[in-house]
């Protein structure tokens, strides 16, 4: 896959500097956007501010200043570096902003190679969409899988949540195996498995003598994970005694065998995983706060599968046992049964996909995986059924090419028809013919 385009936001008000900056970057390399002034840039909902490289801000704006346009940007998740320009009376604002985390200023008039040079030192690192992807093509599961490697070697513990069959466990994997803790052990542990009179023994280990039945010293998971990486899925099933417990092992690092007497340090970082709402817990009593603030210092938050349609192709291929579909002379996944993965919701995500496909596999009688191999709940179609015409394909390939770019635009026609390469005039008479309703 090519490198992506590093993506740079311009915010100048000055139109004959704004131009010429968006021209030089460009032939730079860069994809630029420029904006005229702070409060368009902050409310432009076609740039999400996570996948731009740096921001490029003047200080002073006709609207709100720069400072302003920072500091509100700050609380966006994955907000970008930004890079200050700014006059010599402005100075002392400026590295009032640095302190505060921008990233560079440089003063004005200044030199295009010293500008360019504070540009590559700002600009935050490449997302690495070069190598294959691990978790998802979507733009979502990238930035995802960017995110991770950011905190592969952060001490601090992550918090992976999402609806269940998500892929958080292979999210926590990746993880694990693009940290610096890949080549020590990856230990799992279902804390909705566990029976609650057992758990702490299973986390924590015992003492011989500690309990009826205990007649040797048992390790527990957290000693077993050494300098690797602890994995507590459904972690909003825990215990309230217990959650304590583990409240005082990610403050202080330190745990105690049950029936022990000698504090064990941590050596494994923790990632936690859950697909309850754990805020909600909370209100009801059910998790306790302050466990909850100290694991979402860290918090990324994985999307179901039907915001993410893009990655059902690849899911499909990835998933797929081929193996086992060539032993029984099956060639591969139909064109159809493709269409009617992208129309399902998967309700269960992506271990629903898995499942489906694996039970196509065993039992497809066809040289090719169908739709009803797939979705054998929805009966046996009708001969016709089976092969919709290729104008049908199409309208219905357009419709939701039509209705992702509507979505990612929010309804704006304009931008719409730029990102499918038609005029505006193709997009409304395609969207009347298959009956999408206008939102612009």
């Amino acid at each position: 896959m090519p490198h992506e385009i590093p993506r740079i936001g311009l915010i100048e008000d000055d139109p004959i500097m704004g131009e010429s900056l968006q021209e030089r970057l460009s032939l730079e390399g860069f994809d630029v956007t420029w904006w005229k002034a702070g409060e368009a840039a902050l409310s432009d909902r076609r740039v999400k501010l996570a996948e731009l490289g740096l921001m490029i801000c003047d200080i002073r704006l006709p609207d709100i200043g720069g400072e302003e346009v920072f500091r509100r940007a700050a609380e966006s998740p994955g907000a970008p570096p930004f890079l200050f320009v700014t006059a010599h009376a402005d100075i002392d604002q400026a590295v009032r902003l640095m302190r505060a985390g921008a990233g560079d200023f440089v003063t004005k008039p200044f030199a295009m190679d010293e500008f360019l040079s504070r540009i590559a030192s700002a600009m935050r690192p490449a997302t690495g969409t070069s190598e294959a992807p691990h978790l998802g093509v979507s733009p979502q599961m990238r930035r995802i899988e960017e995110t991770l490697r950011r905190l592969a070697d952060q001490r601090l513990a992550v918090l992976l949540s999402g609806e269940t069959g998500v892929g958080k466990e292979v999210a926590a994997r990746f993880l694990h195996a693009v940290s610096s803790r890949a080549a020590h052990p990856f230990v799992a542990v279902n804390c909705a498995a566990i029976p609650a009179d057992l758990l702490e023994s299973e986390i924590f280990g015992h003492e011989r003598g500690a309990f009826t039945g205990a007649a040797s010293r048992h390790l527990g998971y957290a000693e077993r994970a050494k300098d690797g990486t602890l994995f507590l899925d459904e972690i909003g099933e825990l215990p309230l005694a217990l959650q304590a417990k583990l409240l005082r092992l990610l403050e202080e690092g330190i745990f105690t065998r049950v029936g022990g007497e000698t504090s064990l340090p941590l050596k494994a970082r923790i990632v936690a995983a859950s697909n309850a709402d754990l805020a909600s817990a909370v209100e009801r009593g059910a998790f306790r706060e302050d466990l909850f603030f100290r694991l979402n210092a860290l918090w990324v938050e994985l999307p179901p599968l039907r915001e993410r349609i893009e990655d059902i192709p690849w899911l499909m291929e990835t998933l797929f046992p081929a193996d086992q579909a060539m032993s029984r002379g099956i060639r591969g996944i139909g064109s159809l049964a493709e269409e009617a993965a992208l129309a399902h919701p998967w309700p269960g995500n992506v271990r629903e996909l898995r499942n489906r496909l694996q039970r196509a596999a065993a039992l497809a009688d066809g040289e090719w995986i169908m739709p009803r191999d797939l979705f054998p709940e929805l009966g046996m179609p009708a001969p016709e059924d089976m092969f919709p015409t290729l104008a049908e394909v199409r309208d219905a390939a357009e419709r939701r090419q039509i209705e992702r770019a509507l979505e990612v635009t929010e309804g704006q026609i304009s931008e719409t028809s730029r990102i499918l390469g038609i005029s505006r005039t193709t997009l409304w008479e395609k969207m009347r013919r298959l009956g999408i309703p206008g939102r612009d």
